[in-house]
């Protein structure tokens, strides 16, 4: 692969290798986000396939309030959430941007779920912000 980066979880066993630049860059404050980070909000990536996964996984299987069904394949050493899917959308993977581990990635350009933002939480102002998941 070319343009390559590769993320990887806290103890290294886990990684994963995406091509070329993120589809899109966003945080999510959603309830589930929260708990599953540990944060106050999840910032993730999206990238177009082909990806490559390596390493032993756990896999979460959360159904979100739209109805959408989500896999959150984990370390199951560490237990460090590396990326996410959408079933049945096998075109694109989200990353947990943290896990690429380079202070110089792209900004988020959408936050959703605002609803369930933390209040002391500031974000710049030019994102494109939902009070929901708009899909």
């Amino acid at each position: 692969m070319s343009d390559t980066r590769e993320a990887s979880c806290s103890c290294g066993q886990l990684r994963l290798r995406v091509q070329g630049e993120p589809l899109g860059v966003g945080v999510c404050h959603c309830l589930a986000c929260q708990r599953r980070t540990g944060s106050v909000f999840a910032t993730l990536a999206s990238f177009a396939a082909p990806y490559e996964v390596r390493g032993e996984t756990s896999v979460h299987r959360r159904v979100g309030e739209q109805g959408v069904a989500f896999r959150f394949p984990f370390c199951p050493q560490c237990g460090s959430t590396v990326l996410h899917t959408e079933e049945g959308q096998d075109d694109s993977i989200s990353v947990a941007v943290g896990t690429l581990a380079d202070p110089g990635f792209a900004p988020p350009t959408v936050s959703v779920y605002e609803s369930r933002r933390h209040g002391w939480v500031r974000l710049p102002d030019e994102l494109t912000r939902f009070v929901r998941d708009p899909h």
